[in-house]
């Protein structure tokens, strides 16, 4: 008999044993494990913005475009008033051929326009264009630059067609620049165009034109800019930036000597 039970005792627990499963109990608060995945690269667009906004400065909330429009289009308006050109062009074809001032020419050279050297006897910059290594003309200043598209435009017999046309005219301006062979992209005059309405630039041939005030329907006038000073900037580099003389930061800045340090806030433009 008590063999019988010591039998029947191995037995059970031999099968018990054998029957156990592992049990897996969730809690209530865990959380479930994700699948581990690559995180796919910024499309093109998004690129595009990062870099953008990397090239404006962290105290303005204009884009490298606007700021480009509020730097330059005093000149472009000067400009209209001694040689006719409409403003809204000017600038234009200076945001598409400079990249809104962000390319090598304009950078380098101050040659905001692309304008080749054709008997240049000036300064000089090398880039790749149509061709390998074509030359460029090379300016001290980037008011220069836009000085010489307007000699450009208005020296040139091929251009004099453009001048029959009216002053606040900028599609006619646009469809003729491409007529006179200013460009071989077929598309230079609806890519002029869009900027053109997209940034509302015909506005400055409004103002130089009397039809427009100023200081009273230009917003944009009432937008002030600072400048965070990173690792490279010299008071030089800046005034060159942002369309102005070394002395004219050191004055509205207040500064005495051209010492700036790391994270020193700049007075670009005040209200």
């Amino acid at each position: 008999m008590k063999k019988l039970l010591v039998v029947l005792l191995i037995s059970f627990v031999a099968l018990s044993c054998g029957s156990k499963k592992k049990v897996v109990t969730k809690k209530k608060n865990s959380k479930p494990k994700t699948e581990q995945v690559e995180v796919e690269p910024k499309t093109t667009s998004e690129t595009k913005n990062t870099s953008e906004a990397s090239n404006v400065p962290k105290h303005s909330n204009l884009n490298s475009t606007e700021l480009y429009i509020l730097n330059y289009k005093a000149i472009a308006m000067d400009e209209m008033r001694k040689y006719k050109i409409p403003a809204s062009i000017t600038l234009a074809q200076g945001i598409l051929e400079s990249g809104s001032g962000k390319g090598r020419l304009s950078v380098e050279a101050n040659n905001h326009f692309g304008i080749k050297c054709h008997g240049w006897k000036g300064k000089k910059i090398y880039h790749d264009d149509d061709r390998s290594q074509e030359c460029f003309r090379k300016y001290d200043y980037a008011k220069t630059s836009f000085e010489d598209h307007s000699a450009f435009l208005t020296t040139r017999g091929r251009y004099s067609n453009l001048f029959k046309l009216k002053p606040n005219d900028y599609k006619a301006w646009a469809k003729g620049l491409r007529s006179a062979g200013y460009a071989t992209d077929k598309k230079y005059p609806q890519k002029l165009i869009s900027l053109i309405e997209r940034y509302q630039l015909d506005k400055y041939d409004d103002v130089v034109l009397g039809k427009r005030a100023l200081s009273k329907d230009l917003p944009e006038n009432n937008i002030s800019i600072n400048h965070k000073v990173i690792k490279g900037d010299t008071l030089y580099s800046l005034s060159r930036k942002y369309n102005m003389t070394v002395d004219e930061l050191k004055r509205i800045n207040r500064l005495k000597n051209n010492n700036l340090s790391l994270g020193q806030i700049l007075i670009i433009k005040s209200n």
